[in-house]
């Protein structure tokens, strides 16, 4: 296994030898490995890896959507073991942004309300909320588009009204899971620009994905491989979405 680190005085996430094991039946299913990493912020990071790599299990773990069995997890300098379900909760609405391979929209909600909606949990007003939302939809270019359904949109600008929802309260970290997964190349094209102007804007990114050329727009990448990290690479400023390059890792 290779241990990764990176300069702790902008440490964003740190991970110090964890685990995670699920009970399958009678016997124990070791999904990762005494894993350690640490991400800085402002970083651009893919983690790929074959099916059973670990990397969904991973991702569920940095976005405080699971615990780990084994290990500290601390996030901007903060131990997260301990912490109870409401408290977790709390983190992951004001601290973390999710943007699914599925959108996750609600499906007879507006962009607009679509977009408000962690905002209810942050104790914002009304005119607040509907403000930070439309500033977030002309950011993802669907000022336009903010009364539309989501049947209305296309694919790419669902997956548009997702990433203005997963910033609407200002996330510390965003964590794309197979983002461009149900999109065609130019609609996957134009998120993963948006991605690279929102590392560049200072927002830090952890994509999780299967495909090379999708992870090519990372300035790092993390591969796993059975629950262990195989290879960390810097990639530099990304070489961008790449239609003729490897389409997958794990193909």
């Amino acid at each position: 296994m290779t241990e990764s680190s990176v300069a702790s005085h902008n440490g964003l996430i740190r991970m110090d030898k964890i685990g995670k094991t699920y009970l399958m039946g009678k016997r124990n299913l070791e999904v990762l490995r005494g894993l350690s990493l640490s991400i800085a912020k402002n970083e651009y990071l893919a983690i790929m890896g074959p099916s059973g790599s670990g990397k969904t299990t991973l991702m569920n773990i940095i976005g405080c959507l699971d615990r780990p069995t084994s290990g500290s997890y601390f996030f901007e300098g903060k131990p997260i073991e301990g912490k109870t379900d409401r408290q977790l909760a709390r983190i992951r609405n004001e601290k973390i942004g999710f943007v699914f391979q599925t959108f996750n929209l609600l499906a007879r909600t507006s962009a607009l309300r679509n977009v408000e909606l962690p905002t209810l949990y942050a104790g914002l007003s009304r005119r607040a909320r509907r403000s930070r939302a439309k500033e977030l939809l002309g950011l993802v270019g669907l000022a336009d588009r903010t009364k539309h359904r989501p049947n209305e949109l296309s694919g790419g600008e669902r997956q548009r009204v997702a990433i203005a929802r997963a910033l609407v309260n200002r996330p510390s970290l965003v964590l794309a899971d197979e983002p461009t997964g149900n999109l065609d190349s130019k609609a996957g094209d134009e998120i993963m620009s948006m991605f690279r102007e929102l590392n560049g804007d200072g927002n830090t990114i952890i994509l999780v994905t299967h495909e090379e050329r999708v992870a090519r727009n990372a300035r790092r990448i993390i591969r796993l491989l059975d629950g262990e990290i195989v290879s960390d690479e810097r990639t530099g400023s990304g070489s961008g979405w790449d239609s003729d390059s490897n389409r997958g890792y794990d193909a």
